[in-house]
């Protein structure tokens, strides 16, 4: 592992932790050459997951994209890097566990939708604007609508 700092090859392992799924973990290194500190994850490397976009597009699952996405959904809100970490991997294993070679891209949004609004509803609504394409405010006030609808009817699901 080289650090980002001196670009050096020796490093310590000073802090070593599964990460709060259980699918990774994390260790906190330090760097013998220059003393940086820095983090990073270890994951059981999958078979290719590839998705199926909208417009008939095929590429390779990216956990790093979708949890950007929802890092970028959820900024300024109080959910951590780690609930999202562990939002992202319980998505992971729910595709994989299809066992199915190719997934669609509206099925990893289906699979937010269903939990974000349990993490967090601000960022519900701000991954739905993306992912609904809200061209105005009417299409705020219908996903508020569900949202509302769901929180009245705690074991029914909202609809589209």
């Amino acid at each position: 592992m080289k650090c980002h700092h001196c670009q050096s090859v020796d490093n310590k392992v000073i802090e070593s932790r599964d990460v709060a799924d259980g699918e990774a973990i994390r260790r906190r290194r330090q760097c013998l050459n220059c003393g940086y500190r820095f983090t990073t994850y270890e994951r059981i490397e999958r078979p290719s997951l590839v998705v199926v976009k909208r417009g008939g597009t095929r590429q390779l699952f990216s956990r790093d994209k979708l949890l950007a996405g929802l890092q970028h959904a959820a900024e300024k809100t109080p959910v951590t890097n780690l609930q999202l970490e562990s939002f992202v991997a319980g998505i992971e294993r729910e595709l994989y566990g299809r066992g199915e070679p190719e997934v669609s891209s509206s099925d990893i949004g289906e699979l937010v939708m269903e939990g974000l609004p349990a993490l967090n509803e601000v960022a519900y609504v701000r991954f739905a604007s993306v992912y609904r394409k809200f061209r105005d405010i009417g299409g705020f006030e219908r996903e508020l609508s569900k949202m509302r609808r769901a929180k009245q009817a705690p074991g029914k699901k909202a609809t589209k």
